[in-house]
């Protein structure tokens, strides 16, 4: 790798840029969920390269974002009435993703300020959920803190204050976790490039998490022919069912 940096830095003197240059990679552009899916580690890498090839006393600070695929969701919220669990009220949220991690070099409020965080959805504080409207303000907070609160304890959103490891100043990486109970579909890779509490580049790479083999067919299965799909689970369980009752009758 240190050819490549060196060329890009020959080539970034050359063009008298007077910003720092952002080069960043990432592990794999696909993963594969089968049947034996128990979660996977995704590295996200780069190099940082500063005009005249020179790190400054203050270099600059790194933060990485995987998140995806937004999906419409429907919240409800429980209450016990009369002693019973009963689902008392409900939000909607026109796009909210299914997964979202966040690793930076240095805690966020400390990179950037409120505002700056709020542009680039920097941080689970400030997830733009876009939320179905006509709700109250208070209701709208309460329900945003739930999702959040949910998947985070699904390990489905989450957020490193010291997840991204710089070496010399130059060389970045960090590791995101991703849980087996992940969503498919395509992700995307952010790396924000921050210094003075200013954003000065942002990189994006894509990635696809996917199913395959068997998974991948029911899976396609259940939206292509949900009618087919819903009489075949149906038609199985009773088939189980019968035949875990014919086996109890004969060990009896």
């Amino acid at each position: 790798m240190m050819r490549p940096l060196f060329l890009l830095a020959a080539m970034f003197a050359l063009t008298g840029a007077s910003q720092p240059l952002l080069v960043p990679d990432i592990s794999a552009r696909e993963v594969q969920i089968r049947y034996s899916f128990t979660g996977a580690q995704l590295l996200l890498f780069g190099a940082i390269i500063y005009p005249g090839g020179r790190v400054p006393d203050e270099p600059a600070e790194v933060a990485v974002v995987l998140k995806g695929p937004v999906e419409s969701i429907l919240m409800r919220e429980k209450e016990k009435v009369a002693g019973i669990w009963m689902n008392v009220e409900s939000h909607h949220f026109r796009s909210a993703p299914g997964f979202y991690a966040v690793a930076s070099s240095a805690p966020l409020d400390s990179l950037v300020d409120e505002r700056t965080a709020a542009i680039y959805e920097l941080g689970l504080e400030n997830l733009q959920l876009s939320p179905g409207g006509g709700a109250r303000p208070e209701k709208e907070r309460r329900f945003e803190a739930g999702l959040i609160d949910l998947r985070a304890r699904q390990q489905l959103y989450k957020q490193e204050p010291n997840g991204v490891e710089i070496s010399e100043g130059v060389l970045y990486r960090a590791r995101i976790s991703i849980p087996s109970r992940v969503p498919v579909g395509t992700y995307t890779a952010e790396t924000y490039l921050i210094q003075d509490g200013r954003v000065l580049a942002v990189a994006t790479r894509d990635i696809v998490i996917d199913k395959t083999g068997f998974e991948r067919f029911i899976a396609i299965s259940a939206v292509r022919h949900p009618w087919l799909y819903g009489l075949a689970a149906v038609t199985i369980s009773l088939l189980l069912g019968a035949f875990a009752a014919f086996l109890f009758r004969k060990s009896e």
